[in-house]
């Protein structure tokens, strides 16, 4: 496991400079994923504005205008967080006392790196507007496309989408945030997707409307990029272990170096046993005793790697599990004392087929919505199949037992469903009108 980059240069390379400490594998890939929505959005709605689909929308601009002080200062501040903070922690990353997270979310920073990048942001912003400056502002209609307001939407998914995802986290870990709220809000894990799927949809159909983009044409936009994004995501939850892997394969045991074998009679109890802590108060958190660990027993064909059915994350990001033998590091030395499913493995390989479905499908369905709607339906099948073999918090007190992404999962693909109805039933009033 890389849970940094500094992890996987000094593996592959043997020595990494200690400011790579800093850079996130989870957070990388998470940016990848949106760089590659983004990507896709785009060329999705380009295809739409070429059929006579999508059209722009004609905005006052003013041209000639000189920097405000609004502006100013707005990028001051943001150029002086980003040098109190971001360059702060590079510039003191050699120090190994200093923890990334709690460095990041405290109030220590580097005052010279701030002041320095306020000016200079500031600087920048100020020469941009004053170069194209005239002697008297002009104020013009333009037009804008809905492929050019991209950037805005990514933003808004990125914010609404990480503040949905953590918030739904922690309802569905309720007594985990109740422990320790502010640790439980300013984590770097725990993200629950569909959290960020509900909120960042809502910010983004607000927006749509205001700028008058067909909500239905941008949803087909949509889909094969959400699909996209959620298939590199998983790669970051794989590659850095965040705790969203599967149940035990009982099939298998780990040794102290993480290293995985075909298990014995007995040894999933002694496993159990010798880690009881972790199973019944860490992970396994619906587990009242150690025969309620879930599990099941399942060897991997000749054909297969056995880390893509039973995989002990070692060097894990959360630090999860048991003490790694020879390991000496003062964070990620943990592994899983019995081998898992590797969950988000399995959810790569399944959104990144259902992607090619949609990017098939996207030239021949000519039902406004309807490509979306199969999107809700394959996203919701494919995670609440994945739910079956994925550790999760269930709600015991309902019928079946379910997790709060199979509720959700089972709601997106009743909405699919019905949304293609009411779509295909609208084309069709639309087509006799």
């Amino acid at each position: 496991m890389y849970p940094n980059l500094y992890s996987f240069f000094a593996d592959v390379f043997g020595a990494a400079p200690a400011w790579t400490k800093y850079l996130n594998s989870f957070g990388f890939f998470v940016a990848l994923a949106f760089i590659a929505a983004a990507v896709v959005l785009t060329k999705g709605l380009q295809l739409k504005e070429k059929k006579g689909l999508l059209f722009p929308k004609e905005e006052k601009r003013v041209f000639g205008e000189p920097a405000k002080m609004s502006e100013l200062l707005l990028n001051g501040l943001l150029g002086f967080l980003m040098g109190y903070k971001i360059l702060g922690a590079f510039l003191q990353a050699g120090d190994d006392a200093v923890d990334p997270q709690s460095f990041i979310f405290s109030a220590q920073g580097n005052w010279s790196a701030g002041i320095l990048l306020a000016l200079l942001f500031a600087g920048l912003k100020w020469y941009e507007k004053n170069k194209d400056k005239a002697a008297k502002p002009e104020e013009r209609m333009v037009r804008v496309w809905p492929h050019e307001r991209v950037g805005d939407m990514t933003v808004l998914a990125a914010l609404f989408g990480f503040g949905g995802a953590k918030v739904f986290h922690n309802l569905e870990n309720w007594d985990e945030f109740v422990a320790d709220p502010i640790g439980s809000l300013i984590s770097f894990s725990g993200l629950t997707f569909y959290g960020g799927l509900i909120c960042a949809g809502i910010a983004i159909i607000v927006f749509a409307k205001r700028k008058g983009i067909s909500i239905r044409h941008l949803a087909d936009c949509f889909g094969p990029a959400l699909m996209i994004a959620y298939a590199i995501g998983r790669i970051g939850c794989q590659v850095a272990g965040d705790g969203d892997w599967g149940i035990l394969n009982s099939a298998y045991k780990a040794d102290s170096t993480g290293t995985v074998q075909l298990a014995n009679p007995g040894d999933l109890e002694k496993a159990l046993e010798a880690n009881k802590t972790y199973y019944l108060q860490e992970e396994f958190r619906g587990a009242k005793s150690l025969a309620e660990v879930p599990h099941k027993s399942y060897k991997a064909p000749s054909f297969l790697p056995t880390w893509m059915v039973a995989y002990t994350y070692p060097h894990n990001v959360n630090s999860m599990g048991a003490k790694l033998a020879g390991c000496d590091a003062k964070e990620h030395c943990n592994y899983l004392p019995v081998p898992v499913f590797p969950t988000p493995f399995y959810e790569t390989i399944v959104c990144s087929l259902f992607f090619g479905l949609l990017i098939a499908l996207r030239r021949r369905i000519k039902i406004p919505g309807a490509l979306c709607s199969i999107y809700l339906v394959l996203t919701g099948i494919e995670r609440f199949f994945v739910e079956k073999i994925r550790v999760n918090t269930k709600y015991h007190d309902l019928p079946f037992q379910p997790t709060q992404a199979e509720l959700i999962s089972i709601g997106l693909i009743l909405l699919g469903i019905a949304l293609y109805f009411v779509t295909k039933k609208r084309a069709a009033s639309e087509n006799q009108g």
